[in-house]
């Protein structure tokens, strides 16, 4: 007997196949490529969702009582039952009556999963981690195995938090009431009716009457590339293809499909095809990037066939490449990898004729993609930071590398021909530069008839008496004709002349969803491509400027960080730390994060804790120097720690006082909050230091030897900061409250908590001047005139004195001694 029948013996006891169609499970049916899984509603004694994950020949089952609920906080009862053959995932009738689960069963939903953890070690312990690629069922889930004295194994079906959550308890299983396989209701099956054939993704949506229930999301602008003329090499970069089309982000919700331009304007009533298949993908809403392109085969470039498309009405393709929002929630400051895999999984299961494609890609490789593409005569490659957020700027984290020369540039002009039946010889065009309109010289050829008689009468309309451009050659001017500068053409051309001006330009097409005022001659940056090695790093794009008014770079930071990692290792390293990451830099979209993701550098070590809720989640630590050039390298600025380190988790060797003024007050005024805290420390038996925090405040930073628990120094640190805004509060306040806080110092006892963090000593803080939070002595503290008086320069001499943190040994405790003396205090 194989293993796969003996795993099938309770199955097969429990049946008589002489009166159920069910399988018999006989059949060695194969194992799916893609590990299958399956949802079937059953209407048996009473209604319920079999859950389905094929596993080593088998399907594991569950029944899901209520149904499967995509709303995180709730947690449906699944009882483990009998496993199934892997061919019953197909099956859809009724059961006899008399017979082991008599009654209607229907494909609900169908689809292929992948394990997140390892899922045989999950199977054991009792908590299995999941993405689901179904039709109705996307995204993360999780079963957990209860711990019960019944017989039965009792499990909770969860959803976790992603793009396909819902607000809406009973939403999937209302939303979703026909068959995936047959479009047929439950009546319908019972009373055995013919299948339909089998539905599109469209007649699926009108038949389960699928509508976006969110607002449609508003344009945004968007993400740029820069011109490079060297390929990104690295894992941490992935490679699209460049397409040759109108840029369009299309946004969907209750207000309908809207398809804007790179520039905000609406076109979907321009883009055939498009709305419609929007309209019918499965989401409450969503704003999708991409690019339209022509969907025929026409002889000349991509982007003369889109135009001709647009002209006739024939429908278009959109590539989808990046998503920005769904189901309500927005996406553009998750990394980039994150969003692809989300927009991937909301375009899975179309038909094959459906106009909206995914943007394939390919991490690392970047040169033999590149290369790939010029053989194939493409237009070129997107290289886009694997972690990069959308910021809506040309940033640097996207990088356009062409095969050609092209770009755009605004008509200013033309010269008159003296051919017959040729409005024009050439056009004069230029670009914007500065303030000013620079002439880039004449383009003569790739013009067609339908192109030569658009373009003169558009110009027509447009006709001046003086010249629009800066400057124009002497031989040039005395024959042309000028128009208003507003139409943008797209031109390829061999080269640039040393005075900026191109060379063998052909017209290829009107750019009509392109402003004029935004046309700038584009020049590639040579150093986008290069590397540098910092603690054994590479470190990407290290030219890359994150602190625009310092002139810092990525590589700047990193190098910082590999300079003071030694320092930070002894105050920060072997905690769990939250990174404020900014990947496209100061003035781009920050995001904090704690968790560790797919992907991250070996640098950054994780360490699993269990959260309040019960969950169990990887948080980050550095455990070597080498932790921190890898953080810099994902963008970091910031570093923000627990008050704990890993491997004696519960009892803190710190404790903060975080002094936060209100606005109006001076430094002054937080510097004498400092020595007031550090006094009544003193009063009660402990030593503190300061450190000024980069921003406004100071942190009063206490060492403590691992003797107390959180919940002991939660509550002393919160007594503290209550008895001194008792005792002053026209000065003092101990709750967050802003309203209670106008002209006061905020003694912020909030760090204290378990799962809290405060900035890490020696981290360099997401603000003007790139400021570092820096230990000082007592005596410093009352020289300095701000609390960002330190910059990365005047933090690196400091790095050879000795650190005020480490002049005061962690041999204090929150003793019984020092409790009573706070009582004490308090009480007089």
């Amino acid at each position: 007997m194989s293993v796969s029948a003996d795993r099938l013996a309770e199955y097969v006891a429990k049946r008589d196949f002489s009166k159920t169609a069910e399988p018999s499970g006989d059949a060695q049916s194969k194992a799916s490529d893609r590990p299958a899984f399956v949802v079937q509603k059953h209407d048996a004694r009473r209604l319920h969702y079999d859950f389905r994950l094929e596993w080593e020949g088998v399907l594991l089952s569950w029944a899901v009582t209520k149904g499967p609920s995509a709303m995180t906080s709730v947690k449906r009862l699944a009882v483990r039952t009998e496993d199934h053959p892997l061919d019953y995932g197909g099956f859809e009738g009724t059961i006899p009556a008399k017979q082991y689960g008599a009654g209607t069963v229907m494909l609900w939903d169908q689809g292929w999963w992948e394990p997140q953890e390892d899922f045989a070690k999950g199977l054991k312990s009792g908590k299995l981690k999941f993405i689901l690629h179904g039709q109705r069922m996307k995204g993360r889930w999780t079963l957990v195995r209860m711990r019960t004295k019944e017989k039965r194994e009792n499990w909770l079906l969860i959803k976790e938090h992603d793009s396909f959550e819902e607000e809406d308890e009973d939403g999937l299983i209302q939303r979703y009431v026909t068959s995936v396989a047959s479009a047929r209701s439950m009546d319908e099956i019972a009373a055995g009716t013919a299948p339909r054939k089998q539905p599109t993704k469209a007649a699926r949506k009108k038949h389960d009457k699928v509508t976006f229930t969110l607002p449609t999301p508003r344009f945004r602008k968007p993400q740029l590339a820069k011109l490079s003329d060297q390929v990104p090499e690295g894992d941490e970069w992935l490679h699209e293809t460049k397409f040759d089309g109108y840029r369009c982000l299309a946004a969907l919700g209750k207000s309908g499909v809207k398809l804007y331009t790179r520039s905000g304007r609406d076109w979907s009533d321009r883009y055939t095809g498009l709305p419609e298949a929007f309209a019918a993908l499965d989401c409450r809403n969503a704003l999708i990037d991409g690019e339209v392109v022509s969907a025929g085969k026409a002889s000349g470039s991509p982007f003369s066939a889109l135009q001709a498309d647009l002209e006739k009405g024939r429908p278009v393709i959109f590539m989808a490449f990046d998503l920005l929002e769904l189901n309500g929630e927005k996406l553009h400051k998750q990394p980039l990898t994150e969003r692809k895999a989300a927009l991937a999984l909301l375009l899975e299961g179309q038909g094959k004729d459906t106009p909206i494609r995914y943007s394939e890609h390919v991490a690392g490789h970047g040169p033999e993609v590149f290369e790939a593409v010029e053989k194939a005569s493409g237009e070129g490659i997107i290289s886009k930071a694997c972690d990069s957020t959308y910021a809506g700027t040309r940033s640097g984290s996207w990088l356009k590398i062409k095969t050609k020369q092209r770009q755009e540039f605004i008509v200013g002009g033309f010269s008159p021909s003296s051919a017959k039946h040729r409005p024009f010889a050439s056009l004069l065009v230029g670009s914007r530069e500065n303030g000013k309109f620079v002439y880039r010289g004449r383009v003569g050829a790739g013009f067609g008839e339908a192109d030569l008689d658009r373009l003169s009468s558009l110009m027509r309309k447009r006709m001046r008496e003086t010249s629009p451009f800066a400057e124009v050659p002497g031989d040039v001017a005395r024959s042309a004709r000028w128009v208003r500068p507003d139409l943008v053409v797209e031109v390829e051309y061999a080269e640039l002349t040393d005075q900026g001006s191109i060379r063998h330009g052909v017209f290829q097409g009107m750019r009509e969803d392109k402003e004029a005022e935004v046309v700038k001659l584009e020049k590639p940056e040579k150093a986008s491509g290069e590397t540098r090695t910092v603690l054994g790093v590479r470190i990407s794009s290290p030219d890359r400027v994150v602190f625009p008014d310092a002139g810092c770079t990525k590589g700047d930071v990193a190098a910082y960080y590999a300079k003071a990692s030694k320092r930070m290792l002894q105050s920060s390293g072997d905690r769990p730390v939250s990174l404020l990451r900014c990947p496209d830099g100061r003035d781009g979209d920050c995001f904090f994060q704690k968790h560790a993701g797919k992907g991250f550098p070996d640098g950054i070590g994780t360490v699993d804790i269990e959260e309040s809720s019960g969950k169990t989640e990887p948080y980050m630590v550095i455990r070597d120097a080498a932790g921190f050039a890898a953080a810099a390298q994902m963008g970091t600025i910031e570093f923000h720690i627990w008050g704990a380190r890993t491997d004696i988790l519960e009892k803190p060797d710190r404790l903060v006082f975080d002094l936060d003024p209100d606005e109006g007050l001076t430094f002054s005024d937080v510097k004498k909050a400092a020595r007031d805290v550090r006094d009544l420390l003193a009063g009660i038996g402990l030593e503190s230091v300061p450190m000024v925090t980069g921003g406004k405040g100071v942190h009063v930073v206490v060492p403590l030897r691992r003797t107390a628990e959180w919940e002991t120094v939660t509550v002393f640190a919160r007594t503290v900061a209550s008895f001194m805004a008792q005792r002053n509060p026209d000065r003092y306040v101990a709750t967050m409250s802003k309203a209670k806080r106008k002209g006061k110092i905020f003694i912020d006892w909030l760090r204290n908590d378990r799962g809290s963090t405060a900035v890490a000593p020696y981290s360099i803080r997401a603000r003007k001047g790139a400021p570092v939070a820096v230990p000082v002595t007592w005596q410093e503290l009352s020289r300095l005139r701000a609390a960002n008086s330190f910059d990365i320069s005047k933090t690196l001499k400091r790095l050879d004195k000795p650190c005020p943190l480490q002049s005061v040994e962690a041999n204090q405790s929150i003793s019984q001694a020092v409790v009573e003396a706070l009582e004490a205090q308090i009480s007089a």
